[in-house]
């Protein structure tokens, strides 16, 4: 028996596996969820939208022309600005300059007026809406700047248009 061959065993592989790429794969994949997640709540900014009804404007001729107030960002650094429709004003148009002593102390003083105004209707908490109007010749710095405005006189409506009539462009070149 000795002269038999002797069975040859077989090297066992060690049966440990390497995990360490799928770590790295859990780990990117909870990351891109985390991301994914995030990306898809939403991010929305609150719309004030007018209340169109006797009450809001104080007379029933139209609604929005006691509240609204215009300003027209031109070249050079001119502001110009007026409250209620252009064509009969409730505050003529006047030329304003940024900062403290320009447009926020007019600013701070129609939305005090308006808030006293609603407040007396029986609408507290309804200050004057700001239509911003930039004009092509405005540069990005005047725009931000107004916005600034926006902020520190605490006006919660307002809305950038790019509309100008041809009334207000006439304005805004002789101003």
């Amino acid at each position: 028996m000795k002269n038999l061959p002797q069975k040859v065993r077989s090297k066992k592989l060690s049966s440990r596996v390497d995990l360490t790429a799928m770590v790295s794969v859990s780990f990117l994949l909870i990351i891109f969820f985390m991301v994914t997640i995030e990306l898809r709540k939403n991010k929305a900014m609150h719309l004030s939208l007018p209340d169109y009804d006797a009450h809001t404007c104080g007379w029933t001729g139209g609604c929005g022309e006691n509240r609204s107030y215009t300003i027209l960002l031109g070249d050079d650094d001119k502001l110009v600005s007026y409250m209620g429709l252009l064509e009969v004003p409730k505050i003529a148009p006047k030329k304003f300059g940024y900062g403290k002593d320009g447009i926020r102390q007019e600013l701070l003083k129609q939305n005090k007026n308006m808030l006293n105004y609603s407040a007396q209707l029986g609408r507290p908490g309804q200050g004057m809406v700001v239509i911003i109007k930039p004009s092509k010749k405005s540069n990005f710095k005047n725009l931000v700047d107004i916005l600034d405005e926006m902020a520190i006189a605490d006006i919660s409506s307002y809305v950038i248009v790019n509309d100008f009539t041809p009334q207000e462009s006439k304005l805004l070149a002789l101003k």
